[in-house]
């Protein structure tokens, strides 16, 4: 797969401050193409999924809440 990046505003990120790839925000039409791992995009702002590369942030002045 080829290495994309996604841009994300804070309301697309779940209550744990992240999303899980493979993911509809990155328009895979194909949900079987690897494991689902959660990405924790909160903490630094972005994260890359080890599977196939893509990488999601946050889109610049985006902020997150402070989360448990």
């Amino acid at each position: 797969m080829s290495s994309n990046t996604i841009e994300l505003s804070a309301k697309d990120l779940n209550r744990e401050g992240g999303v899980y790839c493979p993911s509809p925000l990155a328009s895979m039409k194909t949900w079987d193409t690897h494991p689902k791992v959660f990405l924790n995009v909160a903490r630094h702002g972005h994260a890359s999924c080890p599977y196939c590369g893509t990488e999601y942030k946050l889109k610049a002045g985006e902020t997150v809440a402070a989360h448990h």
